[in-house]
């Protein structure tokens, strides 16, 4: 088979690194791999093909945002993007994070449906399947369901200054999915793809989630005495949270209100946040971290690892940390749960700050070890990366045999 993934990013950032991992894991089983990547690419294949420039993607999202539609622009880059599948000819076409101002999905989807390309798409969120935004729950919507329009979410995540073409979008996407003879859709939790399976892009194809996987060569228990020493030199009961950017549905405010409420212990901050936020005394602030190496040694410091994410359809970094043994506190909501292993911390209701607080009390109360094996036992056999890199690859055979 020769099978081309299509995302933002490669081998960087989350949805990069897993795309980089796949590709890997399909050259491994005896295929061909390609990807096609926009923004930024870190030790890309020679298989690769990278799509426009930055110009192209300052333009298309001014475009958007004045003519409120997302995927529609870039046409002169996603010709040449047609012109490159012309010549790889794949049999599967996997596409993941599209929603990054650099590609024109209606050229690429009926390209797909005119050619009986066999098509995946993984949800990392919902834009796939909705008019526009990409977490429909932070305003509880289910307009998506049957048709959306009216959005109640228009200024966050893909903005629209002017107009509201979310209902043209979604029946695009209704039509232009429905359109490929051969298309499965890929939740990376049980519960986004149970969402999914509500969408009319969902009738009549495949659904069925396949966890984001967890690369165990790098998250594991660290020696962390030389971070120690620098970050807390006290030994303190250390409290870490962790995001790549600290927009408000991340919950900043929540974690700087559970440091001012336990003065006591200590708390780690990584990621970057707001200019001008002001953090307690007691919260060390680290800033965004690229290295692998350095993000294990720090959850495999830390005591607990808190996460107040409302709109998260899998939780990596929760996930990470367990690899490294350290119990998570999160909220009792979206995919936050089904993450949590049994010993391997607690969930708590949204709004329930004190909640938190008496988790974080159990677990000092308790010890880190206590928990430390069931975390590392509970990530190692759901979320290893060969057997959920293999379920992709059976996709698609199956989808390949459907022809």
């Amino acid at each position: 088979m020769r099978i081309v993934q299509i995302n933002s990013v490669y081998n960087v950032a989350s949805t990069g690194r897993t795309t980089a991992e796949l590709h890997n894991a399909i050259i491994d089983a005896g295929h061909e791999s390609y990807v096609v990547y926009s923004q930024i690419g870190v030790d890309v294949p020679d298989t690769s093909f990278q799509m426009g420039n930055k110009f192209d993607r300052k333009l298309h999202g001014l475009l958007s945002r004045l003519f409120g539609k997302q995927g529609y622009f870039s046409v002169g880059s996603t010709k040449q993007l047609l012109k490159y599948l012309d010549e790889v000819n794949p049999d599967v076409v996997h596409l993941r994070n599209l929603h990054a101002n650099y590609i024109n999905l209606p050229m690429l989807l009926t390209y797909l449906a005119k050619n009986d390309i066999a098509t995946v798409i993984t949800l990392h969120d919902f834009w796939f399947i909705t008019g526009n935004c990409v977490y429909f729950n932070l305003e509880n919507c289910d307009k998506w369901q049957t048709q959306c329009g009216n959005c109640p979410n228009i200024n966050n995540g893909n903005r629209s200054w002017f107009f509201d073409k979310t209902k043209e979008m979604h029946c695009d996407k209704i039509r232009l999915f429905n359109a490929i003879p051969r298309l499965a859709i890929t939740g990376v939790s049980k519960w986004v793809a149970d969402e999914a399976k509500k969408s009319p892009i969902a009738k009549d194809v495949i659904v069925k989630h396949i966890y984001n996987w967890i690369d165990f060569e790098k998250f594991y228990p660290r020696n962390i005495e030389e971070l120690k020493k620098q970050v807390n030199p006290d030994n303190k009961f250390t409290v870490l949270s962790a995001a790549m950017i600290w927009d408000p549905k991340k919950g900043l405010d929540n974690y700087i209100a559970l440091a001012e409420q336990k003065k006591d212990y200590k708390f780690i901050l990584i990621g970057r946040i707001p200019e001008g936020t002001v953090l307690p005394p007691n919260m060390h602030y680290v800033g965004v971290v690229s290295s692998t190496d350095t993000l294990a040694e720090y959850y495999s410091m830390a005591d607990a690892f808190v996460t107040f994410s409302t709109a998260e359809t899998f939780g990596k970094v929760s996930a990470e940390a367990m690899a490294c043994g350290t119990p998570v506190v999160c909220h009792n909501a979206t995919a936050c749960p089904e993450i949590l292993g049994d010993g391997c911390g607690y969930a708590v209701e949204i709004g329930d700050l004190q909640g938190f607080a008496d988790a974080l009390d159990e677990i000092q109360k308790n010890g880190k070890e206590y928990y430390k094996n069931n975390c590392i036992e509970h990530t190692r056999s759901t979320f290893e990366k060969s057997t959920l890199t293999s379920e992709y690859i059976e996709l698609y055979s199956q989808l390949c045999e459907e022809k």
